[in-house]
């Protein structure tokens, strides 16, 4: 605590106590983030990946952990100036201030293994089994999901690795990383990354975190992962599914089930299939809607009743949640920094680290106070606070039973109101984006949501057999 001392009738000087590493290894700390990322834990990712110093240098490998996790915690300040922010309030300690060229060196010399070691090591889920949204029945909901908006300097290197991708008028302007992640949809948090060329396709990166599913979890998944193969590996982690498949696509029907469900079969899995219609009406009278064919492997209708699969599934969108609090609130938007493959790979794996130890510090705070749910925190607020620890170097080493901690208290202080339902118009101020222009059918304006239907179809011919049966019909002399 500050300790205040009354200079005269209006003044008040206040004294904080700082601690920090001594000697070169003082700029070596997150702020209040250094409790989830400690000084232990930075050793041990160096030592594992062999980036450690055999001599104590003046910007030693542990200080550079943080350093990297500063820069994207800053994404618009400098090599400098992200040094300054660490520095900032040790200034009695005589630091001395590195060249821009030494803090590159600093970053080469450190690689990109130590920060993906610290991102697995954070990685994971967050929720308890009574945090609010966090299961369904006994499985804990996950999605997959990829994101191919984070743009990366043009150079001929990072082209070399990652390309280019089409656009309306030829390619775009900047190449992108293609992340793919596995996320707890109840609190945002990840479980698994991975991230590379848009040329190899969501599904060839999906693959590559099969692994991280058990059969305590169901997956959800939008119809980019519909295909028969990849549900089949799905399966075979013993995890549980809800994906949505194309309304067009022809599913053999072994069996029809009370609830207007059927059982079929997906890549040799055994599925259950729902097949509905979900009309939204706005407060001003418009409404719209849209046809969705869900397969899940969950098959008796009575433990898991369509409707609520079909709501569950809207859960889903919580993974877009994420990817916002990513690109918009973390990274600004910006173009990431790195000029060369191996550079964009270590700027991937800290800004995935310094996200997930953002999620834990959230989570931590909202779980004390029993039934309010993650969603209602706000990433923005944790952004700014610990940008703000982290220039004052607070917090580095005291309070660690304070679960909550500045951050917490910050967050909590400002929780979001509950949810309201309401249909947010979908629309990027890009011309590249297909979604620069409202989807058809689909609101122009953000509107308030006074009612949601949900047809069970009992037919299960095709929807797109179904429109060409009524063309066929239209048009019969």
């Amino acid at each position: 605590m500050p300790a205040q001392s009354a200079i005269g009738p209006a003044v008040t000087a206040i004294t904080w106590t700082i601690t920090v590493a001594a000697g070169v290894l003082a700029p070596g700390h997150l702020g209040e983030l250094t409790r989830i990322v400690p000084l232990e834990l930075a050793d041990a990712v160096v030592a594992e990946n062999g980036a450690g110093e055999r001599r104590l240098r003046l910007l030693p490998s542990r200080v550079g952990i943080y350093f990297v996790l500063a820069m994207c915690l800053f994404p618009g300040t400098g090599y400098l100036g992200v040094w300054a922010k660490l520095t900032g309030a040790l200034g009695e300690l005589g630091l001395a201030v590195p060249s821009s060229r030494a803090l590159r060196d600093l970053r080469r010399r450190l690689g990109a293994g130590p920060l993906k070691t610290l991102f697995e090591v954070l990685a994971g889920p967050l929720g308890l089994p009574r945090t609010p949204g966090v299961m369904f029945g006994r499985y804990r909901t996950v999605a997959f999901d990829g994101c191919k908006s984070v743009k990366v300097p043009d150079t001929p290197r990072n082209r070399a690795w990652l390309g280019k991708m089409n656009a309306a008028l030829g390619v775009t302007g900047y190449p992108v990383i293609q992340l793919m992640t596995l996320c707890e949809t109840g609190t945002r948090a990840l479980i698994g990354a991975a991230f590379g060329t848009t040329a190899d396709g969501e599904i060839t990166w999906a693959r590559r975190l099969l692994h991280l599913l058990d059969e305590s979890m169901l997956v959800l998944m939008d119809r980019g992962f519909d295909a028969g193969d990849f549900l089949r590996q799905v399966s075979a982690t013993k995890a549980q599914f809800l994906v949505r498949v194309k309304c067009g696509r022809r599913l053999p029907v072994l069996a029809h089930l009370p609830d207007g469900s059927f059982l079929s079969l997906i890549g040799g899995v055994k599925v259950r299939v729902i097949a509905a219609r979900v009309t939204v009406t706005c407060h001003d009278g418009t409404s719209y809607g849209d046809s969705y064919q869900l397969a899940t492997t969950l098959t008796d209708c009575r433990a898991y009743p369509a409707q609520a699969l079909i709501t569950l599934y809207h859960e889903r969108w919580e993974h877009e949640i994420a990817y916002l609090a990513l690109r918009h609130t973390l990274l600004g938007g910006r173009v990431l920094r790195s000029g060369d493959p191996a550079g964009l790979q270590q700027e991937m794996w800290a800004l995935l680290a310094l996200y997930q130890a953002l999620r834990i510090a959230i989570t931590d705070a909202v779980a004390t106070i029993p039934g309010t749910g993650p969603d209602r925190a706000s990433y923005q607020i944790a952004v700014e606070t610990a940008q703000a620890l982290v220039t004052g170097a607070r917090n580095v080493a005291d309070g660690a039973g304070d679960l909550a901690g500045d951050i917490g208290r910050a967050v909590l202080a400002r929780l979001h109101p509950p949810r309201r339902p309401r249909v947010c118009a979908r629309r990027v101020k890009s011309p590249l984006s297909r979604w620069n222009k409202p989807p058809p059918g689909k609101p122009r304006n953000n509107l308030r949501v006074t009612k949601i239907a949900t047809a069970i179809r009992h037919d299960h011919t095709p929807a797109a057999t179904r429109r060409q049966q009524c063309l066929t019909t239209a048009r019969a002399p």
